[in-house]
């Protein structure tokens, strides 16, 4: 034994140098099963991916059965073995003579599942350990000054991990172009799935919904309608859809922002809501109704005073693993904080906006971003916006995905298409520009599709 070498350095080499977590066993017993039986390969693909098999053959095995399942053959030693040998992999998995091992290994293929699951748990208990380390090296390696951006990195990690995803960054060509010629006969044959509904005739139309993974933008000045939009946005989902939905909001209370929900779902108009001798019994009928019709809707809301990026981010993460959470809607960008020194504030909120575009992607859920435009407008005869009037941050027109900017002409002449409003799509990544005309329903907090007959101006 070396000189100075002590108890607790055994610990440690203990500590570090085992075995990661597995089970042989129940590795082969699951591909004999597969091997076995048609039926145990999908139930068992429900359960496992490729990489949660922890020794290398094993898991070019199972891709093997995986690549004969997919396209409709026999999935057997012999067909495996075929398989295996036109790729130059017999040899390295132990022949043939290995693949009828794995079938001695299971009595039955009926217990295919019950080893595929402890396969499974061993392969979370390995995430575990990797999220670990790699958390463990960001704390070692940041600053002071990047706690909260490494505490969001750790979280991040969590929820990856816990969502028993692998990271994989890259993916052939071939995958790539094969999956989007796929999506084209899709749209072609009416087949593509819609995303979130806005509960827009004309918006639907051409957006398709919005879609998992984006971040839409919806800006105008103040007063404009910005938030009746977003609110409309999340009462179609939650309640019309029944998608889990929340709302960030960092302006209204929960009770403003609940009354208009209910103004806008009953037609009771806002001004009753604040107005006690305005509720006679008819309406308390009306929302009695509405209230049990809404028990059980998935709309969440929070208006956290001095709410920061962390904390949302957190909140989402929470809710896509409990509730399957589908839309998040956040009024509004410039009021979040970051809870940390910035240089300037349009920084800041360059941070926002790329940062919200991040959690789209990662929780797969479209991130209504609700924000303020500046006085370009107003210095405009026509009075319209455009997207150079994004306030603060020219990254919020870079990482939006769509960006709906509203204008109300009556807010500026009441004699101006009284009761009217345009949505502007300013921007659309994946398809074309347009300009919706909708009707405002300002007594009732929402906006409101046109006849199909109606003709601007007419």
């Amino acid at each position: 034994m070396a000189e100075g070498f002590d108890r607790n350095d055994k610990n440690d080499m203990a500590l570090f140098d085992r075995v990661p977590p597995h089970d042989d066993d129940a590795e082969m017993a699951t591909l004999g099963g597969m091997l076995m039986a048609k039926d145990a390969i999908g139930e068992v693909t429900q359960t496992l991916e490729e990489a949660d098999f922890y020794q290398p053959k094993h898991q070019t095995i199972y891709k093997a059965i995986i690549d004969l399942f997919s396209a409709g053959d026999p999935a057997d030693v012999v067909t495996v073995a075929n398989r295996l040998d036109d790729a130059g992999d017999l040899e390295k998995v132990g022949g043939v003579d290995y693949l009828h091992d794995l079938i001695g290994s299971v009595p039955t293929a009926a217990n295919a599942v019950y080893y595929a699951t402890i396969v499974h748990q061993r392969a979370i208990l390995r995430n575990v350990i990797a999220a670990g380390t790699k958390i463990t090296q960001l704390g070692y390696n940041a600053e002071g000054s990047q706690a909260q951006e490494v505490v969001n990195l750790a979280q991040a990690e969590i929820y990856e991990m816990s969502m028993g995803k692998v990271h994989q960054d890259y993916t052939p060509i071939a995958n790539a172009v094969e999956a989007t010629l796929k999506q084209i006969d899709r749209i072609q044959k009416g087949e593509i799935e819609s995303g979130i509904l806005t509960g827009f005739r004309d918006i639907d139309s051409v957006t398709k919904g919005l879609q998992p993974g984006q971040m839409v933008v919806v800006a105008g000045r103040p007063a404009m309608g910005k938030s009746t939009l977003g609110v409309d946005f999340a009462r179609a989902a939650a309640l019309h859809q029944h998608l889990t939905t929340v709302i960030f909001s960092l302006e209204m209370s929960q009770i403003e922002l609940s009354q208009r929900i209910i103004s806008a779902e009953t037609n009771i108009p806002l001004s009753a809501m604040r107005n006690a001798e305005d509720i006679d019994p008819g309406r308390w009928n009306v929302l009695n109704n509405f209230f049990i019709k809404l028990r059980d809707a998935p709309l969440f809301i929070d208006d956290s005073p001095n709410m920061s990026l962390m904390e949302i981010r957190a909140k989402c993460r929470q809710l896509k693993q409990s509730d399957d959470l589908k839309l998040v809607v956040i009024d509004y960008l410039q009021l979040m904080s970051s809870g940390k020194q910035v240089e300037s504030r349009q920084q800041e909120v360059s941070e926002f906006s790329r940062a919200l575009k991040l959690l789209a992607k990662e929780l797969e859920v479209p991130v209504v971003a609700l924000s303020q435009l500046n006085r370009g407008p107003e210095m405009r005869n026509d009075k319209k916006p455009q997207l150079s009037d994004l306030r603060e941050s020219g990254s919020i027109e870079q990482d939006a995905d769509v960006v709906f900017l509203v204008h109300r002409p009556d807010a500026y002449d009441k004699e101006d298409r009284p009761g009217e409003a345009d949505i502007i799509m300013a921007k659309h990544r994946n398809g074309p520009t347009a300009t919706f005309n909708l009707a405002f329903r300002g007594q009732y907090s929402k906006f409101q599709d046109m006849p199909q007959d109606y003709q601007q101006g007419v």
